[in-house]
């Protein structure tokens, strides 16, 4: 599976593309819609600096709350370094901005795990109030430990994880982040990870608001499962998320084994290889103390054996 469509709602808000510069039509309430600023990969017109000059001079910024990065170019080519200067150097512009997604590319733009990233954490060192990060790729993306206050949502996706960024993650301290979703991936395209990187998450120490924990897409999903079913932080979830991996009867079996999960509002476990008949045992336990469960399949195809097992999303 890739990714086939751009996003539609972002920070909860709708997602409305900027017009290129030769598009002519009415804008919306500034404030009303994530902005998605994006160029045409392959017959660009301009660059994505001048495009987002041109958002700063067209619309009314001081309302904007949310921003959408989606192709600055080759993304395969270059990194988002020059979008990330453009977003610092705009901050007195943006007063309201509380959410960025970087990257928002579907496969015909660029495949996810050639989306070439950088550090990105001085956005949220340039942007102390923002309350959500999003970033796309995995390819040379940095994530140093640091501090934010404010940050409530992070979501990183990637076909490949580096262990660097996850241990950055970790060793960040994120008082206010209520929703992590991290996308694992597989060492073919970068992800490195071992469960032990991800310790730090699954004591919850520096999380203490965490309510929505997502450790997904992952090739070693069996090991993260049997972690998740003694980590101290699940205990305070209301949404725990093990889908897109390759999640098998020996993972299902360490979260039934484990902590009780009846407290949980949701349990995700989508895209799987786990028989039918520990499938009806997760049913069973969990569903009658009013968890929702997902156990949908999806396009995860166990006939050719375990050596043909894949993640949603790779390349």
């Amino acid at each position: 599976m890739t990714i086939g469509d751009h996003l539609h709602v972002f920070h909860r808000l709708p997602v409305h593309p900027f017009p290129g510069p030769d598009e002519r039509r009415d804008l919306p309430e500034p404030d009303g819609y994530a902005w998605r600023v994006s160029v045409d990969v392959y017959e660009t017109e301009e660059e994505w600096t001048a495009a987002f000059a041109r958002f700063l001079e067209t619309v009314d910024t001081t309302r904007v709350r949310a921003l959408v990065v989606g192709a600055w170019g080759e993304a395969y080519d270059s990194d988002s370094g020059p979008v990330i200067e453009s977003l610092l150097a705009a901050r007195d512009r943006l007063p309201a901005l509380r959410a960025v997604f970087l990257g928002d590319m579907v496969m015909e733009e660029s495949e996810i795990s050639w989306i070439q990233q950088t550090d990105v954490t001085p956005l949220l060192t340039g942007f102390p109030d923002l309350a959500e990060l999003g970033v796309r790729g995995g390819s040379d993306l940095l994530f140093p430990a640091l501090r934010h206050t404010g940050l409530r949502r992070l979501t990183i996706e990637a076909g490949g994880l580096p262990a660097e960024v996850v241990r950055g993650v970790g060793a960040s301290d994120l008082p206010a982040l209520e929703h992590l979703d991290l996308w694992l991936g597989t060492p073919d395209y970068g992800g490195d990870s071992q469960v032990a990187d991800l310790e730090p998450v699954l004591s919850g120490d520096r999380l203490p608001r965490l309510r929505h924990l997502a450790l997904r897409n992952s090739e070693i999903q069996d090991a993260v499962a049997a972690a998740v079913a003694s980590a101290p932080v699940v205990a305070r979830l209301e949404t725990l998320d093990l889908s897109m991996g390759v999640l098998t009867d020996e993972g299902a079996a360490a979260l039934l084994g484990g902590q009780p999960l009846t407290h949980l509002k949701k349990l995700d476990l989508h895209h799987h290889y786990i028989s039918e008949p520990l499938q009806d045992r997760i049913r069973q336990t969990l569903e009658p103390a009013g968890v929702e469960v997902d156990l949908d399949r999806g396009d995860a195809d166990d006939d050719h054996g375990a050596d043909r097992r894949y993640v949603a999303v790779g390349e």
